[in-house]
This record gives structure tokens, C-alpha cells and sequence, in this order.
């Protein structure tokens, strides 16, 4: 169950595609119940309301559900929950009406907001005492997570899936270039600071010696782009900062080679897939060490990890300055492979939370 699928394109709502997809290869008999309009596909239940607008919230949701999970008695349900997800969390109560075991996962980091939403809506439903099994997919998304939750509600770090192999690296070394190509890819919302990253490019710009030439290519689109725009020209950085829009896989594969270092700067970012495409892609990569990032990127192995914007724009200017260093990681990260995102390990960790879930419902597991 998810508010959203396809055909809205989003990084929940491609997981959660690619997640059926590959159960389904692996076996298992998957179905879909989201409040998103869109075209039939096969297994994809639309319980949409007739409402004016199109947003994922129906006023019967509970109802239909409860009804769908009935006569279809799945052995778990399994809900996909971003910060707030009115569609998704009207499926853990219709589970925990009909007796389902049920599994949430959570993609987004819950700020202090969040939390405190959720700690109202414990008091007000005791969502806490419905034997959920609960997974997230970063140990930073785990931890606001269990500090609402409590010991009643296991929390699981189940990382997002990536096909890996589509990111390697081309064989061989890579060939000599002139300067430094930092690349950021992203949705460019508010939510996830992009002017604050072009202050971090001005600022290592400037701890870089003029004599090293460097530019910047942030891959996306989204509503702060306007924003984004005026402050390069603003600031005289058109010249060397590229805002090409949003691409397909390919083509940010294509980036990602000519590219020497990849920044992803949102310090909420509950795991960063397109860090991992960058970091399997054999590019040092500069996050936050409180993100998600910190589970795939070690410091001064994969890439170089700060608290705060400065040391972003830090770690940045001392790779562009520093090429032995920034070769040393790239050949780390080009001859292994990452440590989190493989769907084997997806699989096997939802499985572990599948049986978990149907053993706190005390029901045996029909494999």
C-alpha cells in the first residue's frame, strides 16, 4: 500500500515499482492498493475518491481497505509511508483491523514536527500496541523513528534497492582532465536546500587556487529553481554552474562519468539513492554525516562526511585541491562494490520483517 504509484514519478513511488517488480520476479504474488490516479495496470488496485482535487487522501479509506485486505487475506501488508501519508497509514489501521500481519516502512526522516504528529497520534489511536513490524532505510531514519515508537514497535534498517550493475564504472582507468566537475543530482525543492548548495560551491570555489579550474552541474528540476537561477547570476557563477534539468538514469550516467566529485548536502536525507548511484559509480562522494549517506560512505574511505555546511564546502575545495586523495577514493570506490542497495539484501531484509511481522500476529508463514 502507498499513497502514490506509478505513473507519478517520485523516489517513493519508483521504489516501491521496482520493489514489486522484483518480488514478483523472486516469486511472490504482489498487489497494490494506492489512492493515485492513473492508467489500469496488472495487480495495481486505484481506490480513488471522487474528490476535486488529486491528492492521495480518501474518507472511506479505512473502509475499502479493511474490506480488500478481507477477502483477499494476504499472508502481510506491507505500507510504504513517507513524513505524512494519510492513504498509506489508513492501510496500517485497516490491517490491524482485519488481524493481517503488517509491515510499515518509512522513506523520509521524521523531523521534530513529524514526531510530534505522530506522538499525538499514538496517545489518540495506540498504533504503538497494533504489532507492527516497522523498517526504515538508513540507521539516521531510525532513530527518531524508535524514540516515538518505543519497545512496542521493532524498527528494521532495510536499505532502498538499486540495480548496482547499471552504475559501474566503464573498465579501465578513467582518462586525464583538465579541472575539477562536481556534480549534484536532485529534485530542486526547498525541502532540500539547493541554494544553500550553491553557497556551499561558492564558498569552495574560493578555497580553491584560481589556477585549478573547476565547475558544477546540478542535475534536476522543481520549484526553487527560479531561485536558484537568480542567485547564480547574482553571484557571477553562471559561468561555471550548470542547471541542465532533469535527466533520465542514463543520461545522469552519463554526467556521473565525466564527473570528479558528487555532493549531496540535505541534512534530512533519509537515505540518498542518488549518492549511491554516485558512490557505485566510483565518484567520492561529500554528504552530511548525520544523512543516510553515512551508511554506505565512510569518512576518508568513500568520500568525505561533515555536520555542517562549511565542512561540505570544506571537504569539497580540499578534493578539488588534493588529486591524490580524490584518486585515492575514486580507486577505493571504483574496485568495491557498496555495502548497502543490493535488492538481494533488500529482499532477504523484507523477508526477515514479513516472518517477524506474521510471528507477532501469531500466524505461520505461508511461503
Amino acid at each position: 500500500m502507498s499513497d502514490c504509484y506509478l505513473p507519478r514519478l517520485g523516489g517513493i513511488e519508483v521504489q516501491v515499482a521496482d520493489l514489486v517488480r522484483t518480488q514478483r520476479e523472486a516469486g511472490h504474488e504482489v498487489s497494490v492498493a494506492t489512492a493515485t490516479r492513473g492508467e489500469p495496470l496488472p495487480g495495481v488496485h486505484r481506490i480513488v475518491a471522487r474528490m476535486p482535487f488529486d491528492l492521495p487522501v480518501h474518507p472511506f479509506g479505512v473502509g475499502h481497505l479493511t474490506r480488500r485486505i478481507t477477502s483477499g487475506r494476504p499472508d502481510v501488508v506491507h505500507v510504504h509511508a513517507g513524513a505524512v501519508s494519510p492513504f498509506a497509514w489508513q492501510g496500517v489501521r485497516a490491517a490491524f483491523r482485519a488481524g493481517v500481519p503488517c509491515v510499515v516502512t518509512v522513506h523520509s526522516m521524521w523531523d521534530p514536527v513529524t514526531r510530534a504528529l505522530y506522538r499525538l497520534l499514538r496517545l489518540a489511536f495506540g498504533w504503538q500496541r497494533w504489532r507492527l513490524v516497522a523498517t526504515t532505510v538508513s540507521n539516521a531514519a531510525a532513530v527518531p523513528i524508535r524514540s516515538v515508537a518505543g519497545p512496542g514497535v521493532p524498527v528494521r534498517v532495510v536499505s532502498n534497492g538499486l540495480d548496482l550493475s547499471g552504475w559501474a564504472p566503464p573498465p579501465g582507468e578513467p582518462g586525464a582532465r583538465e579541472g575539477v566537475h562536481v556534480v549534484a543530482v536532485g529534485r530542486l525543492a526547498p525541502r532540500k536546500q539547493p541554494v544553500r548548495l550553491l553557497k556551499l560551491l561558492r564558498d569552495a570555489r574560493a578555497r580553491v587556487p584560481a589556477t585549478i579550474p573547476m565547475r558544477a552541474t546540478i542535475v534536476g528540476d522543481g520549484p526553487a529553481r527560479g531561485q536558484m537561477e537568480r542567485f547564480l547570476d547574482r553571484h557571477g557563477m553562471a559561468g561555471w554552474v550548470s542547471l541542465p534539468g532533469r535527466h533520465t538514469r542514463e543520461q545522469i550516467a552519463k554526467v556521473l562519468e565525466t564527473a570528479d566529485v558528487f555532493v549531496a548536502p540535505a541534512p534530512r536525507e533519509s537515505f540518498g539513492i542518488a549518492a549511491l548511484e554516485a558512490r557505485a559509480a566510483g565518484l567520492p562522494v561529500v554528504a552530511r554525516a548525520q544523512s543516510g549517506v553515512a551508511d554506505f560512505v565512510k569518512d576518508g574511505t568513500e568520500g568525505l562526511l561533515g555536520r555542517t555546511l562549511g565542512d561540505l564546502s570544506r571537504a569539497v575545495a580540499r578534493l578539488c585541491v588534493d588529486a591524490r586523495l580524490r584518486e585515492s577514493i575514486a580507486a577505493h570506490n571504483r574496485s568495491t562494490p557498496p555495502a548497502a542497495g543490493s535488492w538481494a539484501m533488500v529482499l532477504e531484509g523484507f523477508e526477515r520483517a514479513y516472518e517477524q511481522a506474521i510471528h507477532a500476529q501469531g500466524r505461520r508463514s505461508a511461503r
